[in-house]
């Protein structure tokens, strides 16, 4: 059976619109603009929550948006904040976010990571009192658009259990690696559980089994039932133990480098999943390395894809599926839910 990724998952054309980027994107400006965000902010932002679901990464997109506003109205997060800069020690700086809309903090925190690699080869920004950052893959995108390589990861709130633990005591930690090359970029973006929680409720949505087991159910088994893993909240770590172990490593670094909190210092609660810490990490120019990084990448590529494929569905390497989505969704226009539509609308008008 060949694995699909959940963020392929479009809901059936009856269930849904197709909207020009430009169009959902000025959609999603009107409503942060209702919500306290000055101009600049709000097209910035509603440009990443659009690209987001352009490039197929449904779960983090546009479906989030209406949580994302219900944060703003709460007061956890300040729309018009802007990171600032704490303390710095060469190619390493502390940013504060304040607080500020979770993926513009973490933007213009990789944007800085890219102009510090520019002076010294190397650039490191670690960012703490930010919030969820949505798609972790696009600051990987960012910096291998910059002709750079980009690694970056976040802490959580504690939503994994360790390995051999019931009580959820890890954070999901996302992490990300972007390497450029000529077909466009190789990025890898990765939670530490073998299904993310969004990815759990896109499987479950669409009546579909999980491709192999994700996590536990009441009984204590593993399973490839998506609701009995989200009832109770027991995923699976990737690599089972090694997966717990790097989750763990990647908060207390996070924490450490950011002067933020851990994960054991998050609310564990996702309407209050603020006070996150995060690392973004540039390296470049393509000069700075002893061969071309479009080589390397395009290397690893072809020497990837000369194995024979066990399922009958291709070998994919990470990022391929997104380059492919993008160029469909902007042909055919983006996705949205008819329902999800419509409440944009009710927020822009609200």
């Amino acid at each position: 059976m060949a694995v699909t990724s959940p963020s392929s998952f479009v809901p059936d054309d009856a269930g849904i619109v197709r909207v020009p980027f430009a169009e959902l994107a000025d959609r999603l400006s009107a409503a942060l603009l209702r919500v306290g965000f000055n101009p600049e902010n709000a097209s910035d932002c509603a440009c990443l929550f659009a690209e987001t679901t352009r490039d197929g990464v449904y779960t983090h997109g546009v479906r989030r948006f209406p949580r994302f506003v219900a944060m703003v109205r709460s007061g956890a997060i300040q729309p018009n904040a802007r990171p600032l800069r704490r303390a710095a020690c060469g190619a390493l700086e502390r940013w504060d976010g304040q607080s500020g809309p979770g993926n513009l903090n973490a933007w213009r925190s990789m944007e800085r990571a890219i102009e510090l690699a520019r002076q010294s080869g190397i650039g490191c920004v670690a960012l703490a009192n930010t919030n969820h950052w949505m798609r972790g893959g696009t600051y990987g995108w960012q910096a291998a658009g910059d002709g750079m390589i980009g690694i970056c990861w976040t802490n959580t709130m504690p939503n994994l259990p360790p390995w051999g633990g019931i009580a959820p005591t890890l954070g999901n930690n996302p992490l990300v690696v972007a390497v450029p090359c000529r077909s466009g970029a190789l990025v890898l973006d990765i939670a530490m559980s073998q299904f993310s929680y969004g990815a759990l409720e896109a499987y479950r949505a669409r009546g579909k089994r999980l491709p192999v087991a994700g996590g536990f159910d009441f009984a204590g088994q593993l399973t490839v039932d998506p609701g009995a893993i989200e009832s109770t909240q027991r995923p699976v770590p990737i690599g089972f133990w090694k997966g717990a172990g790097l989750s763990l490593m990647l908060d207390v670094v996070a924490a450490l480098l950011s002067g933020g909190n851990l994960t054991s210092e998050i609310p564990a609660d996702s309407l209050r999943e603020t006070g996150v810490s995060q690392v973004f990490v540039a390296f470049g120019p393509d000069g700075c390395f002893g061969r071309s990084v479009d080589e390397a990448g395009d290397e690893a590529i072809r020497f990837l894809k000369s194995s024979s494929s066990s399922t009958g569905a291709g070998i994919r390497y990470p990022g391929e599926q997104t380059l492919r989505i993008r160029a469909e969704n902007m042909a055919r226009g983006i996705p949205v839910e008819r329902p999800l539509w419509e409440e944009l609308e009710r927020i822009a008008d609200d």
